[in-house]
């Protein structure tokens, strides 16, 4: 059996019945990495050292019967979350050498929960992108296929997990950042409520879009996961006071009777057939399983692109401010062309004069598109559509063109600009490559998306299937 291959739960299970080590399990995703990432390029930081001296102390608390909910399970952290004495790089050369002096929230939970952090994986610079090739390191490769893109910006975490170099990893979605690299490697991707869970110590993108969550391989660890780093947090004022659930309780009640909103909007012209019939075919699977499948509008979908692309490069050029090259980091002549693109529209939607006619307008769009949500959450208890309107794309086949890019975001961005949880699902393959669905619901409403997935998942099995990399 190759230990890197167990989800979270089969690995607790393991320990428990001491079929092996945290630091045998910590070996086997050690050995992957050596032996797949120069080829796909996941991580830019390996914690071999520090990865192997906190699976040693997890086994001694393993030894004693402690129950903390990762105890022992190797996790990849996307490098935008600071982690103490370890190099936090945002995926850019400006903080090429920066090591933090403390950990993010997110990162202290998992460590206070006894997850081992085995490395910090590659991204998009500073989150800007949909397919992971605009690190300033190297391009993160699909392991479905070395010629494909895995998806972005999370792009380093989810080739981590679908390759079985960690057993889980963390991300962060501001648009579709984990979800759809979930679809393309064949994962689940949780984007949680915004304020669910703390954005203290992760180099922030866009404020108020920020989404920390997971990428994992079934979605009963995306539950444990979020158990874990959910919460008020006094260094985050965007957190909520609002009890977190025990999200594995009623996980396995049925979804019989359960109205499900299946959004027209969602399936735009020009979508790829074979990922569409793959989507109806998610619903229909969805309906078999007793759910009540009604078609609802979101009307102000079509405009949620443009008024991202407004919002997200608005805080963009105030977040990239500080990089100054004087407290820490090097000289703003380091940033790449992204980062100076969305520097640029941010600016210049934000100037004088201009305020109004482009900031201002998409705030207001972006008020639309919540109440849209708002009201169709009267009729439906849930949503499911599409994660992108087509399967992985190849690598190089939209670096020239920033605006057809920037449209793999297309189905993703509304979730962020209203602040509601979205869980993506893989639901098959179009030319032997992963596609998924996103199920969508009101604030707060992650422990009836995880029973929709996870009812899904045990009666799919897509999860079983895996990247047929040497």
């Amino acid at each position: 059996m190759n230990l890197a291959e167990l989800t979270i739960e089969e690995a607790q299970e393991g320990f428990k019945k001491r079929r092996f080590s945290s630091v045998e399990l910590v070996k086997s995703c050690l050995e992957r990495i050596k032996k797949l990432d120069s080829k796909i390029h996941a991580f830019i930081t390996v914690c071999e050292k520090e990865a192997l001296e906190q699976a040693k102390e997890a086994d001694k608390l393993i030894k004693q019967l402690n129950s903390r909910s990762l105890l022992g399970i190797p996790i990849a952290v996307k490098d935008i979350f600071c982690t103490k004495g370890i190099r936090t790089t945002a995926g850019s050369k400006v903080l090429e050498n920066y090591a933090p002096v403390y950990d993010s929230t997110v990162v202290k939970k998992l460590k206070e929960s006894g997850a081992v952090i085995i490395g910090k994986t590659n991204l998009d610079a500073w989150a800007h992108g949909s397919s992971g090739e605009n690190s300033d390191f190297f391009p993160t490769k699909n392991p479905w296929n070395l010629e494909y893109v895995p998806g972005g910006s999370s792009s380093g975490s989810a080739a981590a997990v679908a390759a079985d170099m960690a057993i889980g990893a963390i991300g962060s979605d501001t648009a579709g950042s984990i979800r759809l690299p979930a679809s393309f490697c064949n994962l689940v991707g949780l984007k949680p409520t915004y304020g669910r869970v703390s954005r203290y110590g992760v180099v922030a993108m866009a404020s108020s879009l920020d989404t920390m969550g997971s990428l994992t391989k079934r979605v009963k660890d995306a539950a444990i996961i979020l158990k874990v780093i959910a919460g008020k947090d006094f260094y985050d004022s965007t957190t909520v006071e609002k009890k977190v659930p025990d999200y594995l309780k009623s996980l396995k009640k049925g979804i019989k009777g359960l109205k499900i909103g299946v959004p027209k909007e969602y399936f735009v012209e020009g979508m790829n057939s074979k990922v569409r019939e793959k989507i109806e075919e998610a619903i229909k699977v969805l309906k078999t399983l007793g759910g009540k499948i009604f078609e609802v509008s979101l009307p102000h979908t079509k405009y949620a692109i443009a008024a991202y692309y407004i919002i997200q490069p608005s805080e963009v050029s105030s977040n990239l401010a500080r990089y100054d090259g004087i407290r820490y980091g090097f000289p703003r002549d380091k940033f790449g062309d992204e980062a100076k693109r969305r520097i640029m529209i941010g600016t210049f939607a934000l100037s004088s004069g201009y305020y109004e006619a482009y900031y201002l307008k998409a705030m207001q769009v972006r008020t639309l598109i919540k109440k849209d949500f708002e009201e169709v959450f009267k009729k439906v208890e849930i949503l499911v559509a599409p994660v992108s309107p087509t399967p992985p794309f190849k690598l190089g086949e939209k670096t020239s063109d920033p605006l057809k890019m920037y449209l793999s975001d297309i189905l993703t961005a509304t979730a962020n600009l209203a602040g509601i949880p979205s869980l993506a699902i893989p639901c098959g393959f179009v030319d032997n490559l992963p596609v998924g669905f996103q199920i969508l619901g009101p604030h707060f409403s992650e422990e009836i998306l995880f029973r929709v997935g996870y009812h899904y998942e045990e009666e799919t099995f897509w999860y079983k299937e895996k990247p047929k990399i040497l």
